[in-house]
């Protein structure tokens, strides 16, 4: 049991100080540690430690931390994660629609579930747009100030 939590926190480590892409990726970092694993070992590691892919600000996607995946971090506009990739929100009835950049759509769908606002009932994602449904009789003004606690400058998006 000791390699597997020596394994766990070199897996942490190099997550936090790498931009890692991909489990090739991980698993050749891993042997340069001194660590052996199989891929199969590893998707577990990833899976205990809750590690997450997410689009990355320069293209394609990096593992993140459960953590890290919480904090809010600035592009190179100044936006701040998640609303960086939001493009615009449209309401019709209870529903809305949040269009994304490219890849961004289920990372900020993942952001809104995990935080569960009461007046969202949910969400579903495709690669550049959210559907997201809200609780009958919870207005628009509810949902917006609901989503805006964490997910600051969104306001800004609204047509």
């Amino acid at each position: 049991m000791k390699v597997k939590t020596q394994r766990l926190n070199v897996i942490r480590q190099l997550i936090s100080n790498h931009r890692v892409r991909s489990q090739e990726e991980l698993l050749n970092l891993l042997e340069t540690e001194g660590f052996s694993a199989t891929q199969a070992t590893l998707s577990r590691d990833l899976k205990a430690l809750k590690v997450a892919k997410r689009p990355d600000i320069e293209g394609g996607y990096a593992y993140v931390l459960p953590e890290e995946d919480d904090k809010s971090g600035e592009d190179e506009n100044g936006d701040v994660f998640p609303v960086s990739g939001l493009e615009s929100i449209e309401f019709s009835g209870n529903m809305a629609v949040l269009k994304t950049r490219p890849g961004f759509a289920n990372s900020i769908a993942s952001v809104i579930d995990s935080h569960a606002p009461f007046e969202v009932l949910g969400t579903i994602a495709g690669d550049d747009t959210i559907l997201l449904i809200s609780k009958e009789g919870v207005s628009r003004p509810d949902v917006i100030n609901a989503l805006s606690l964490f997910m600051p400058g969104l306001k800004k998006k609204l047509l």
